[in-house]
């Protein structure tokens, strides 16, 4: 599907490194390998905001036959970036994005960058940057964010900002919760859910005096469905309910699986936070295909019952948005990955001059942040 406004608003030279939290900590030079799946809502002066992942990484990563990752370390006066070393013949770099340590019995990985979140501030049509906002990035705090923050994905619930992060750490990668009554300004409130559940999502709104969320657990073994089954076994988009966003219980219900007869959404998660519409709670997920390394990821939405999330009421059967090589060809010299989209936010678009619409914020190639306007009778006929 094709998108009449469709453009990258923010690529990895438009970062001031001299301006990044590790400027001048590492005696080595680093670039933006990526500035992506960015949290996305609208402020209250009416702009809008991404919450752009910046991914840092080494410019000359290997070293007298050493691969080095960077590294945040908690200190006396708060904390500091070191780099760590990894003899080459121990490891796997065939994924640019990771160091994998060979044998041992299951995944171990280190980063090839670390992560921090960096505010942008955008006009409300969403296609122009009004500023960029360096002295309110958000950077690892703890010792279970050594390895960065990631993936912001922030929510409007009343008054409230509420922006879940993935924080990574040999500890525990793990959802972490940030609010705000701004949208600049923000404070950190606490992990909410352990180990590789990440891609966690908070409905814009509570339902029945319930804040609800989107999650994703991650594993490596999953149990098989009956034969015949119309579900497929593996990672998908589970539910939890909380009275406060930090205290979460897993709903009994399943979400979002994926069906056996595509392996187009073989593996999925949760993209968007889930708005509210006059007919449910629309939501914009990933699907990904397997191929090569990473796959194709492209998004996909569906329409959640207003009462109880975990009912479909109605979904579309095709991509709502996949890759685009046309938007990414003037970064090409810059591309490490191909064929993935990661919608990461939606927000109402209408205004007098141009009603009827939602702007999505998705990650491009994980390495630019793209800004696509769809009409809203595309969900929902008649709204």
């Amino acid at each position: 599907m094709t998108h009449a406004i469709d453009k990258l608003v923010i690529v990895p030279d438009d970062i001031d490194l001299s301006r990044s939290p590790l400027a001048g900590q590492l005696g080595e030079e680093t670039y933006v390998l990526g500035a992506f799946n960015p949290g996305f809502t609208r402020l209250p002066n009416g702009n809008l905001l991404m919450m752009v992942r910046i991914a840092e990484a080494l410019r000359t990563p290997i070293r007298d036959g050493q691969v080095r990752s960077i590294r945040w370390e908690p200190t006396d006066d708060g904390g500091r970036y070191v780099l760590d070393a990894w003899l080459l013949e121990h490891v796997d770099t065939a994924d640019p994005r990771t160091i994998s340590q060979r044998g041992g019995g299951w995944t171990i990985i280190a980063l090839t960058s670390i992560s921090w979140l960096l505010p942008v501030e955008l006009t409300p049509d969403g296609l122009e940057r009004v500023a960029i906002h360096y002295d309110k990035a958000i950077t690892p705090q703890f010792s279970f964010q050594c390895y960065g923050v990631e993936d912001a994905r922030i929510s409007k619930v009343g008054d409230r900002y509420l922006m879940t992060t993935c924080s990574v750490s040999p500890e525990r990668q793990s959802a972490t919760l940030y609010s705000s009554v701004n949208g600049l300004d923000w404070t950190f409130e606490d992990i909410l859910l352990d180990h590789q559940n990440k891609d966690m999502l908070i409905f814009e709104g509570l339902v029945g005096g319930q804040y609800w969320a989107q999650t994703r657990p991650l594993g490596h073994l999953y149990f098989a469905y009956p034969p015949g089954s119309e579900w497929r076994a593996g990672p998908s988009i589970n539910l939890a309910t909380s009275p406060d966003a930090l205290h979460w219980k897993p709903h009994r219900e399943p979400g979002l699986r994926p069906h056996a007869g595509t392996v187009a959404t073989a593996r999925m998660g949760a993209g968007a936070p889930p708005i509210l519409t006059h007919d449910g709670w629309l939501t914009l997920w990933h699907g990904v295909e397997p191929k090569e390394i990473v796959g194709i990821y492209r998004t996909y939405w569906t329409l959640l019952d207003l009462q109880d999330p975990s009912i479909v009421l109605r979904a579309g059967d095709a991509p709502l948005i996949e890759a685009n090589p046309e938007l990414t060809r003037p970064i090409e010299h810059q591309l490490y990955l191909r064929d993935v989209v990661f919608t990461t936010g939606i927000a109402d678009g209408d205004t007098a001059g141009a009603p009827g619409h939602y702007i999505v914020a998705s990650g491009e190639a994980d390495l630019a942040c793209r800004i696509t306007h769809i009409p809203k009778s595309h969900f929902v006929p008649g709204e």
